[in-house]
């Protein structure tokens, strides 16, 4: 933040009864307020308008009272929020971590019995932390983790596309987008998305800022968040290596990102090996339990060619997910190319191009590509830059609109029509 001026000649005379450390903050947090309000308040309206919409169409509905509370239902339709991934990050936030192969005899692919071990320590652990420092139990703490970390995430797109275009209505409007973006729904929910989303964001603002000893430090906590945090690592990484070989920023803060980035995701993956006795499984269990692996594209092949034709002759098809998933796969040849247009910097154009490739080239749950490519912020800032001309009551016709409508396809069609 060092765009941000706080010190003590800033402060007005007559308050120099207040201690000087007092009143730098003071104007230090009156600045970020400034900076990042606008963009934050734009995200959480625009947010809590689609929340509305999916709470809303979930009641009218009412099907979530016929289902499982593990499997999206419950006695509330809020409670349709922590089902899905969101027990598994519960029961690991409640019990901890008891890494083990089981093998099965169940339906074709899966032959080893599910564990918690897939999911990554990060979020659950902030909800365990949360939930003994407030009144909220697990669930609220989940809810509230997320909701906090997404304001963050706003706040990171906002410093980041502000500063690639040297707009702040751009900045402003990118953050608007995500809010309404496809895969929204999983930013208020127990989910972990939010939560690396804002680490992931940050890493490339610091990486942007050449703050290199931050940006390894942020990667490495998103390591412990979500595997894909694989495509920042990888990201930050080839960043470091250019950078190194520039020798612009010396060699010793590039090279102490290079090596903490990889530190989180490689420490928790090799202590579930090492707890299961066996190094590779992790990978194992997420094949052989959740058939979720790198297929080379196989997978999405197999749903895209059967929503075409009309068939569901492949894993998990959901027919109205499926067809909104189709429809993004379709639109991100135009958003890459706009993207890279804008000429951003290799930090954010290697970890949105790796982000595609491992959500575009795993085997999984085709429906959630919209969820799944929910970390590709970069590709929202063309349509930030090209939506800034426009004026503020046709932007809040287009963004509020949008917000209404991803009430359904953000969240509805997520959650309820299909496995978030």
């Amino acid at each position: 933040m060092n765009a941000i001026p706080a010190v003590a000649s800033d402060v007005p005379e007559q308050r120099s009864g207040e201690p000087a450390e007092s009143r730098g903050w003071q104007e230090r947090a009156r600045a970020l307020v400034v900076r990042f309000g606008p963009a934050v308040w734009c995200y959480a309206l625009l947010k809590l308008i689609g929340f509305t919409a999916f709470m809303k169409l979930l009641s009218f509905a009412g099907d979530y009272a016929k289902k499982p509370a593990r499997f999206g239902g419950g006695a509330n339709p809020w409670d349709v929020l922590a089902s899905w991934d969101g027990w598994w990050y519960q029961q690991v936030a409640q019990f901890g971590y008891h890494p083990a192969l089981v093998p099965i005899a169940g339906p074709e692919g899966f032959n080893v019995e599910q564990n918690s071990a897939a999911f990554f320590p990060l979020y659950p652990g902030l909800m365990r932390l949360t939930s003994e420092v407030t009144p909220f139990g697990l669930y609220g703490a989940g809810m509230l983790v997320s909701v906090v970390a997404s304001l963050f995430a706003a706040a990171g797109i906002y410093a980041v596309v502000e500063k690639l275009s040297g707009d702040v209505r751009a900045g402003v409007i990118a953050a608007g987008i995500w809010a309404i973006a496809p895969g929204s729904g999983a930013e208020w929910a127990v989910y972990s998305d939010s939560t690396f989303v804002a680490l992931a964001v940050w890493a490339c603002y610091c990486v942007m800022t050449r703050q290199w000893v931050a940006a390894g430090v942020i990667t490495l906590v998103a390591g412990l968040n979500r595997p894909t945090a694989a495509a920042l690592i990888g990201a930050v990484g080839l960043a470091a290596l250019v950078e190194l070989y520039r020798r612009e920023s010396g060699v010793l803060r590039p090279l102490t990102a290079l090596l903490l980035a990889p530190v989180g995701l490689l420490g928790y993956v090799g202590w579930v090996g090492w707890r299961m006795g066996e190094w590779g499984g992790y990978f194992r269990l997420q094949h052989d339990a959740w058939l979720h692996y790198f297929d080379g594209g196989q997978g999405t092949w197999h749903a895209i060619r059967g929503v075409l034709l009309g068939r569901n002759d492949y894993p998990f098809a959901f027919p109205v997910p499926d067809l909104l998933a189709t429809l993004i796969v379709l639109t991100l040849p135009v958003l890459i190319v706009l993207m890279i247009r804008l000429r951003p910097p290799l930090v954010l154009t290697a970890y949105t191009l790796a982000t595609i490739v491992s959500v575009l080239g795993s085997l999984g749950i085709f429906g959630n590509t919209s969820r799944y490519l929910l970390p590709a912020f970069p590709l929202l800032i063309a349509l930030a830059v090209g939506m800034r001309k426009l004026s503020w009551p046709v932007l809040a016709a287009v963004l509020g609109t949008g917000a209404l409508a991803s009430g359904w396809y953000g969240g509805y069609v997520l959650f309820e029509l299909g496995v978030p």
